[in-house]
Parts: C-alpha cells; structure tokens; sequence
C-alpha cells in the first residue's frame, strides 16, 4: 500500500480546504449534534445536509416520507458495517454514497469522511486505489474509508480531516475538467 501521504501533506491541505467549494464541517459537525441528540434525522434535516452536498439533487429528498427518514437513520445508528450504514442511507430518494458520506461524517467525523471524485482521485493519484471514477456505492465508500482510516492512524488527524485534505488537493492539482 502507498505511503506518500504524510502528516504534512494533510496539514497543509487541512488549511486549504477553505479555499475550495467542498462541504462545511461546521455545518455537518452542527448536523450531527442534533442526529446524536435526536437519535435520528428528519426528512428537513436529511435535505439539509443533502443541499450542503448537491444543491442540484437535494430537491429528491423531500420525496421521502417523513417516517422513513427517520426510521432509516434511527437504524443507521444500530448496525456497525460501513457498507451497511451507506446502503441503508442510499435507499433514500436523494441519497448516492456521497451524499450519504456525510451523513456519516456529521454523525461521526473520527470514523468516516465525506467522499466524492476528488477524494477517490488524490487516492488514486498516490495509488491507494486504481483508476477514476465518477460515481459512487457502498462498496466503492468502503473502498476509500479503509486506506483513509490508515492515512489518519499514521497522521493522527480524524478520518474525516484527511478527507478533506485529500479533496483540497485534487482541487488544486487536478488537471482538466472535474467529469
């Protein structure tokens, strides 16, 4: 497995993630006060935060019925499985793995990230994964939080951090156009 990012790396993109147009940990650390706190989300706290992500696709989620977002997300709290946690999260109207990153992280910053094309691309680029990809499942999430949760053990930032450094980085070295 690679080893290219260091503590450094992930500090001085940390400082830059600012700078981009990726989701707000306050926002999400907000969202996820009050998921801990309730126990569940409503369908207006689960548009929020899918607005936070996708402001193009956050309208789908107000299609779900009320009791289904919060019984769904009452029972993200009882499983323990990342792939699990993202597939339940994804049977809601509006929700890709993406979007569901960050339900996870704003319950759980110390154990998950937020994920999209940026992320997998710096992953890739420092070969901990192979090859781009645009769109994202279950499986593809547990692919990514595996060698990010290395990355945070070696560098002593939380999980969801290093996720946000990997993705200031792509944003400043990605070459071409983001799909």
């Amino acid at each position: 497995m690679a080893t290219n990012v260091d503590r450094d790396l992930v500090a001085e993109y940390l400082d830059r993630y600012a700078e981009t147009q990726g989701v707000l940990p306050d926002r999400l650390e907000s969202f996820g006060d009050r998921y801990r706190e309730q126990g569940y989300l409503t369908r207006e706290q689960l548009y929020d935060i899918a607005y936070e992500s996708s402001t193009r696709s956050a309208y789908h989620v107000e299609s779900n019925p009320e009791d289904r977002c919060r019984t769904v997300t009452a029972n993200v709290l009882a499983v323990d499985d990342d792939f699990s946690k993202i597939q339940l999260l994804t049977g809601l109207s509006g929700f890709k793995a993406p979007t569901a990153s960050c339900v996870l992280t704003a319950l759980d910053p110390s154990a998950h990230v937020v994920v999209d094309t940026r992320v997998w691309a710096t992953l890739d680029r420092f070969d901990y994964l192979d090859g781009r990809k645009e769109s994202f499942d279950a499986a593809d999430y547990v692919a990514m939080i595996d060698p990010i949760r290395e990355i945070a053990a070696e560098t002593g930032f939380s999980p969801a951090e290093v996720g946000y450094a990997l993705f200031a980085y792509d944003a400043e070295h990605r070459e071409g156009t983001l799909h």
